[in-house]
This record gives C-alpha cells, structure tokens and sequence, in this order.
C-alpha cells in the first residue's frame, strides 16, 4: 500500500494542484497508463485474453457502466474486484462527513455548508482504492431504502428537526458509494421496482426518498452481474434499465480442456506439502477436467444452470484430501494418484449440478458416476488404441491377451483405500498388463501403475470388461461372467 499523503486541509490540497477526477476517469486513465508501461491487467483471469478482457478494456475506456452477463463460475466478481486496482491509490475526501466527497467537486449539502463555513481550513482526510469497492448481492428483498435511502424518525428526534428536514434523511448503499465502484451481484433477482429506482441514478444522476426529490450529481462506476435471462424465473433484467448500462460482457465457461485444467489448479486450494507428497503425471489432470466438460454436454443435467469451473476446483481438492487420507490410514509419506481415487469426486459433483427429470430419476450418484465413466473413456482413446477398433481390426486385437486372461476366471479388485504395495500387486498380477502401459503410455516408474489401471477400467467402459463398483472398491472380471453373476445393487458402472 503507498503511503498516505499528508495533506489535512483544502488549503494545501489546491496548493498541491490536485484536480478532480471522476471515477470512470481514473479507471481509464490508470488503464491506458497500464497499457502504456506493459503492466498486467486483470491478471490470472484465464482463457478471457483474446475475448472477455478487451471487452471490459473497451468498456472502461469508453466509461461506461459494465453488465456481465453469465452462467456461475465464470469470474464475473472477480474482474469486477480486480477493477478497483485501476483507481488511483488515494483520494482526498471531506473530513467528517459520513458520504465520501471531494473537496473540489462536493455534491452532498453537507460539504458544501462546511467548505462555505470553513473555506481553505475544512478539514481532509484520504480515502485508499481498497476502502472504494462497494458490494451488494441482489435480492428479493432488498428495498429502496437499502439502496437509495429513507427518512430517520430517530435521527429527525435526535436533531430536533422535522421529518420534512433534510438533515432527516439517512442514505442508502448507493449513495454511501459515491466515489466508489459499486457492484451489484445477480441483478435480475432485484425486484423490478427496485430496478426501476436505479434509473436516474445512472442516467441524470439524482435521487428520491419519499417526498425528497434533490439532486445529487454522485460519482460511481456500477458493475453488475447477473446470469442469462433464461437461467432462473426469479427474475429479469428489465429492459429500461439494460438500456441504460453502457456495456454488456458476454463471460464464458473455459474453451478447451486445457484452459479448464490451468484454471483449476490455479484456483484449487491445495498445499505445497500435499502437492509434493502426491504425484499426478500431467495427463490425469486432463482426465479430471474431462468430468466438467462432459457434464456441460451431458443431457441429464440443466444446462441452462450451467456447470461451474467450482466443480472441477472442488474434485481436484477432494482428489487431494482423498490420497491424502489413504497416506494417513496406510502409514505413508508419499502416493501418487490413481484412477480409482475419482470415486472421491462424487461429493463435489452431486453438489454442483442441476439435473433434468430424466437425471432425478437416475440420481444425482448415478449421474455423478456415469460423467466420471465417460470422462475416462473420451481420454483414453488421446492414450490406447480404441477398444471398439480394436474388435474390428485385421491385425489383431492388441487387448485379446489381456481379456484372455481374465476369460479365464480371473479378476482384479481395486481398492481406493488400499496400500500402495497392495494397489502394486493387483495390477502386476495382471500378465502383461505393465508392458502394455509401457508401450502405449511411454511411461516409466509410479506412473505407469496408473496406466495400468487406466488401461483396464477404460476397457470396462468400453466393454470390454465387466465393472462392480462397492463402496470404494472396483472389481474388474470378464465381461460376460460379470453380466451372468451380477447381482450388485451398487452397480454404476
């Protein structure tokens, strides 16, 4: 934080020659001057570089007031947040008055009787940038009077004046926020003649409480967010007040896989030790974010709703708190990931969707397991050859040793909770199974265990092997023993 300027009075403020700015002024100023000096702006937004960003940069050098409009999850708060690195560090605003005001340009009556009576001694006081974010959630039952204001029964008493007296009136957030950026957060869920008194505050500027009709000229940037109007019947954004704000931003969810991936682990709240006791090769990250995408196409889940870059950020600290439970309850100072540890991402997928009817009636389990069992099998084809391929191919099936192997009546459990050392020797039980993942994988040490797994839970998606899944164990079987002899309640493979 820079240091506070000394300066305690108007005299020297005019003597310092300090000029009034308004606050869409500082935003653009500090932002072409960031432009200019090759600084970072709005650093750590990924994936928004080449379409979000230079909207929101056109919008504050355009000084308009900014709508974002888009699902959940889309650091649609955090850019609005990030805007006030654009205000200048400090502000000089009129000592004891409770509404922030420029001593250059006061708009309260207040300021205006005390600068009159005091003339250059009125006192100064500073105000930082972090002291000038202002932010409400929107909700049904916010009221005029939380936003705007209303009259003081108590304060009118206190006083000794009437309720018709201005010094009567008590202000709302917004106009507590003069000076400031304001955000206002899911704006449709406002009621519609709340929205209505928002009007002239962005267009001419002045207010009314009850009977109090006065102008007051208040210097904000309002940012807004708010979900498509299809999301939710709450609400809408009337179309008055849309017309009003100078700037809507479209946000999105990440474009490719690998932006989701950079995302999550940025966001994901995992500590260094814990990153360092647990090894994950590069391509199980990927496998992970796969969960997401697939539940954005998946027609079992509400897409208006959307599915929040949160799911991905939550399964990725449950993947972490599950390896690190199985170190605890195991005596082990090190793991590394495996694919069975996906079960633990249930929990943060349940909690994060919203499902059609045809998913109730799946349920929220089977539907969190079915986009785990699809994201192993859209990844492992990027891996291994393709199973289906495979069946049809002249050369041979490179998997036939494998599957002859379980043909024989054998089969493999995988226990999420087991010892590395037992998590070891049920998959090197499997003949053949190491040089496979070695080939195809190009792998070598820990890893390639989580290749092998890989390579026979993806041929049980692609059915090539039967899958039963109980509690947090998987037992993998030939496929026809398995369809004969299950009987498996807790079957969601």
């Amino acid at each position: 934080m820079s240091e506070k300027p000394s300066i305690t009075t108007l005299r020297a403020l005019k003597a310092s020659g300090y000029q009034f700015k308004s606050v869409a002024d500082e935003l653009r100023q500090n932002l072409l001057q960031a432009i200019a000096n090759n600084q970072p702006v709005f650093e750590g937004v990924l994936d928004y570089e080449d379409t979000v960003i230079p909207e929101l940069k056109r919008a504050i050098l355009a000084k308009h007031h900014i709508n974002f409009l888009g699902m959940r999850g889309q650091a649609k708060t955090r850019m609005a947040r990030m805007m006030v690195e654009l205000l200048d560090p400090w502000i000089p605003v009129v000592k004891g008055i409770p509404i922030p005001d420029d001593p250059m340009a006061p708009v309260l009556p207040q300021s205006k009787r005390l600068i009159e009576d005091l003339g250059d001694e009125t006192p100064i006081d500073w105000m930082h940038r972090s002291d000038r974010y202002v932010e409400k959630l929107a909700t049904p039952d916010v009221t005029v009077a939380d936003l705007i204001g209303d009259i003081d029964p108590i304060a009118a008493a206190h006083k000794g004046t009437g309720l018709g007296d201005e010094d009567a009136l008590f202000f709302g957030l917004i106009p507590k926020a003069n000076r400031c950026l304001f955000v206002l957060n899911e704006l449709p869920d406002l009621q519609a003649r709340i929205q209505v008194a928002l009007f002239n505050i962005l267009q001419e500027g002045d207010i009314q409480i009850r009977s109090f009709r006065f102008r007051l000229a208040l210097d904000i940037s309002f940012v807004f967010t708010a979900n498509p109007e299809d999301y939710t019947n709450r609400g809408n954004l009337i179309t008055p007040l849309k017309d009003r704000i100078g700037a809507q931003i479209l946000t999105h969810y990440p474009r490719s896989v690998e932006a989701g991936m950079a995302i999550t682990r940025q966001e994901a709240k995992i500590s260094k030790e814990l990153f360092e006791r647990v090894s994950v090769p590069e391509w199980m990250f990927r496998l992970f974010e796969q969960v997401s995408f697939e539940a954005r196409k998946s027609d079992l889940i509400d897409q208006r709703s959307g599915v929040s870059v949160r799911l991905s950020v939550s399964a990725l600290e449950a993947l972490y708190a599950q390896a690190e439970l199985r170190m605890a309850m195991n005596g082990e100072k090190k793991t590394h990931m495996r694919i069975t540890d996906m079960l633990a991402m249930v929990p943060a997928i349940t909690g994060k969707v919203e499902l059609v009817y045809e998913g109730e009636q799946e349920g929220r389990q089977t539907v969190a397991h079915t986009l785990i069992n699809k994201a192993i099998r859209s990844c492992f084809t990027e891996i291994f050859p393709d199973p289906e391929r495979m069946k049809r191919s002249k050369e041979g099936d490179v998997y036939a040793p494998l599957l002859a192997w379980y043909g024989q009546g054998n089969e493999t459990d995988l226990d999420a909770m087991a010892s590395d050392k037992e998590y070891k020797e049920s998959l090197e039980a499997v003949p053949g199974l190491r040089a496979f993942a070695e080939k195809y994988g190009r792998s070598q040490g820990e890893e390639t265990l989580a290749l092998m797994e890989f390579v026979l839970l993806g041929l049980a998606e692609f059915s090539r092997l039967g899958k039963h899944l109980r509690n947090q164990e998987i037992q993998l079987s030939d496929l026809l023993n398995a369809i004969m002899n299950s009987e498996d309640e807790d079957d969601y493979s």
